[in-house]
């Protein structure tokens, strides 16, 4: 059996594989660009209700908007699971710009969810179901939103703290809860790691 910290990181990896063939299958138009936005969707309005993102994903405050930088590279050269997974479908659209569709190549496995995160993926996919990328690069930018908090105090292609997602909204954690979740969440890992 392997170590707790490989099945997390394991587990954290098929919630997000399991994430993008959800999002492919139940979204139109369904790109590069707009998978990244619902990630991030899933991953920062998760963590503001419950002190963890669902995927483990870092995001990085890009000119476009927020990036999960390690799976934009990824997808350049895809690991042996992400090749399994999905498959990039690109094409030329109007005025010779490339597009890019995300395709399912296996089926979505709830499994790895929580009944809270298949919730949230359902509605989140509900809400941007025909939305383009560009509707949603728009939503992502608005004004002292996470990232445009990081884009004005760090400046850009800098880290976006998931602390920023408390924001007092209504089924938000207060920023004192999420911090001691967080700290009960590394020390568990600890004992575990060190165990």
């Amino acid at each position: 059996m392997g170590s707790l910290k490989s099945i997390l990181i394991n587990h954290d990896r098929e919630k997000l594989l399991n994430a993008l063939v959800y999002f492919s299958k139940n979204t139109r138009s369904c790109g590069k660009t707009k998978l990244f936005k619902l990630l991030y969707f899933l991953d920062f309005i998760h963590f503001r209700e419950t002190g963890k993102s669902v995927t483990g994903l870092d995001y990085y405050a890009w000119e476009k908007g927020p990036v999960p930088q390690d799976l934009f590279f990824e997808l350049k050269q895809p690991d042996k699971d992400l090749k399994e997974t999905i498959a990039l479908l690109e094409q030329f659209g109007d005025e010779d710009v490339k597009l890019c569709q995300v395709i399912a190549k296996k089926p979505f496995d709830p499994k790895f969810f929580s009944k809270r995160e298949l919730k949230m993926m359902k509605d989140l996919a509900y809400i941007f179901r025909g939305a383009l990328a560009k509707d949603m690069v728009e939503v992502t930018h608005l004004k002292g939103s996470p990232w445009d908090k990081t884009l004005k105090e760090k400046g850009l292609r800098k880290r976006i703290d998931y602390l920023l997602a408390v924001d007092g909204s209504k089924g938000s954690l207060n920023l004192e809860e999420v911090k001691e979740r967080i700290l009960e969440i590394n020390e568990v890992r600890q004992i575990f790691e060190n165990g």
